[in-house]
């Protein structure tokens, strides 16, 4: 499976933006699919993930509420939509998927894209 990033790029604080993944190979529709994010000297966070069907998301702490996963496995896309940006929400975020998704650490997923920055101003 690969994934590729779209949609990064440069944005004031407390705007939009939204991010996309393409996904090749495999079965879409069985992976659960997770967004994350690296600051420059800080470790890898998790911001969200998503069902195989799209029934069930789960958010990290500090997007709760501002951020939306979504997907649409017809086209093999993962999308997130990011709202009200803060600096601090500045990193490469990266698409990743995994299965089966159950039993699993938070950040062990089986296939990761290549990554697109994010950059807010303040």
């Amino acid at each position: 499976v690969q994934l590729v990033e779209s949609g990064g790029g440069l944005v004031q604080a407390g705007g939009s933006l939204s991010l996309s993944c393409l996904a090749s190979g495999g079965l879409f529709s069985l992976y659960q699919m997770g967004w994350f994010r690296q600051a420059p000297g800080k470790e890898r966070e998790f911001v969200a993930a998503i069902a195989g069907s799209g029934a069930s998301t789960v958010y990290g702490d500090t997007v709760k509420g501002r951020f939306t996963i979504s997907r649409d496995n017809a086209k093999k896309m993962v999308h997130l939509r990011m709202n009200s940006l803060k600096p601090e929400d500045t990193a490469v975020y990266y698409c990743a998927g995994r299965y089966p998704p159950t039993g699993r650490r938070e950040g062990d997923y089986d296939y990761w894209g290549q990554g697109t920055q994010v950059t807010v101003s303040s």
